[in-house]
């Protein structure tokens, strides 16, 4: 089956996990200059050449008759454009907001299952002639990483300092398999997978083992997902609606409230963005008279891929940490210290564990498990216990140089995850060039005024520096053409 792949347990996962409520897309969101390239017809045409450079783009999900073992990807011949690509006009002198408005529209319907899932809406009507392309991809296709790398593939970059893009598909598509041969390749595909449940035992107990030495010898405690998170108001049985907005920080001020913070030892900036988080969650509960028992808690991914292995560009191979918050301190640099230490100790738990739990997901039985989750979601059960965390918090190193994709500048780019069931925040930041941008999904049943909560960041930024927020800070930096670092989780 050259053009058939099986989708991993985890992959699978996302595909089970979706309910009418609970939409498992993600977004990433290109704002491009002024440029006569700038129409839908170019997009189709720019993009559709070089779909062989995005294999999650043509592939569609296949499900194995009786559901004996995880759905396949069958790479199609042709993509239909009707299908993927939308045009949108937001009218003329648009505003960042009326996109934001939009964005939320677009990421409040589930993508089709019946072709590629991933969908391209042209946003015409922005300021100074400026356009918005969003790209909206199933999670099941391609985690943060594959989402960047795909990224990669579609830019114009001339610089040696960027990676080259990564290897596409050579071969076309096929025919959809017949019953018969999927049943066939599930039935083998099955028996590999119990002969390698011992090695999976194995390794989940020295996983486990390793993390229980770890934590006895630790300084401090790392919280337990469920446990030890709070209720709040956004946390609760979600609808279908969205809403969407961004705050855009300078890198250099974030690495200036890091540099603030010298008593802080291993301080890293993936803990400043935590900072920044609970600095703007805490004004905003106490904007809300709401007062959480204790600290909110954080789920942040975290990639596993090894440094030195060639960028992939579809799947997941990530794993969760659990983190605090700090909500429940009031000295900024306490908190970002708390933050910092504990999110120290989630890291070395989550080395220990490694892909152990993620494996086990490849036992999962597909039809028990998409039903019992849609069974969950049509009760509301997320109503009878805290959530196993407060938000998503997630941290992703774009671009660090100016480029252009399909021949037209890219002057931001955004991104953002899905949320869950009981969870009604997701924070993702994606930086580009010399600021980094904080995209912010909600539920609007659970958290209504989320371009609120966004407006809140500088002033958390500027509370951990130690200064009053600066006026700048209140509006998008102008990039230029520098190269940032950026640290990640």
């Amino acid at each position: 089956m050259a053009s058939i792949t099986r989708m991993s347990g985890f992959d699978a996962g996302f595909l089970y996990m979706e309910t009418p409520s609970m939409h498992m897309h993600t977004l990433k969101i290109a704002i491009l200059d002024p440029s006569t390239d700038n129409t839908f017809d170019n997009l189709i045409e720019k993009m559709t050449e070089r779909l062989r450079l995005l294999p999650p783009m043509r592939r569609r999900v296949v499900q194995v008759p009786f559901r004996l073992n995880h759905p396949v990807l069958v790479t199609q011949r042709t993509i239909d454009p009707k299908r993927h690509f939308f045009h949108h006009d937001i009218g003329g002198e648009g505003t960042m907001r009326d996109l934001e408005k939009l964005i939320g529209e677009i990421c409040s319907t589930p993508l089709d299952r019946s072709v590629p899932l991933w969908e391209l809406h042209l946003c015409e009507g922005l300021p100074d002639g400026k356009v918005a392309i969003v790209g909206k991809i199933h999670h099941a296709l391609a985690d943060g990483l594959a989402a960047n790398a795909m990224l990669a593939n579609v830019m114009d970059v001339s610089s040696t300092d960027v990676r080259p893009s990564v290897r596409g598909e050579k071969h076309d598509g096929v025919d959809d398999p017949s019953d018969s041969l999927l049943i066939r390749h599930a039935l083998r595909d099955g028996a590999r997978q119990i002969l390698d449940f011992p090695r999976l035992i194995a390794n989940t107990f020295r996983g486990v083992r390793a993390v229980f030495r770890y934590r006895r010898a630790m300084d401090g405690r790392v919280p337990t997902p469920v446990k030890d998170a709070p209720r709040t108001s956004f946390n609760g049985p979600l609808t279908h609606r969205r809403t969407f907005a961004t705050v855009t920080i300078p890198l250099a001020e974030l690495k200036r409230a890091r540099a603030a913070r010298t008593e802080i030892e291993g301080l890293t900036l993936n803990d400043v963005v935590l900072g920044v988080t609970s600095g703007a969650l805490r004004m905003w509960l106490a904007a809300h008279d709401e007062h959480p028992r204790s600290s909110l808690l954080a789920g942040v991914p975290v990639g596993l891929d090894a440094n030195d292995i060639e960028p992939r560009l579809m799947g997941n191979n990530v794993s969760n940490l659990f983190t605090t918050l700090a909500t429940d301190i009031d000295d900024p640099v306490e908190r970002l210290r708390k933050i910092s230490i504990t999110t120290r100790h989630a890291k070395a738990i989550n080395q220990r564990l490694g892909s152990a739990l993620m494996d086990w997901s490849q036992f999962a039985p597909p039809a028990p498990f998409a039903a019992a989750v849609r069974a969950y979601s049509r009760m509301r059960g997320a109503r009878f216990h805290p959530a196993a965390f407060n938000a998503i918090v997630s941290n992703v190193p774009g671009p660090r140089e100016r480029v252009k994709i399909a021949g037209s500048q890219l002057s931001d780019v955004f991104s953002v995850g899905p949320l869950t069931e009981g969870i009604g925040l997701n924070v993702t930041v994606w930086s580009y060039i010399d600021h980094m941008n904080f995209s912010l999904l909600a539920c609007p049943d659970l958290l209504p005024d989320v371009e609120e909560l966004a407006a809140l960041f500088p002033a958390a930024l500027a509370e951990l520096i130690g200064e009053p927020e600066p006026e700048e800070l209140t509006a998008p930096p102008v990039a230029h053409d520098a190269t940032a670092d950026q640290e990640t989780a």
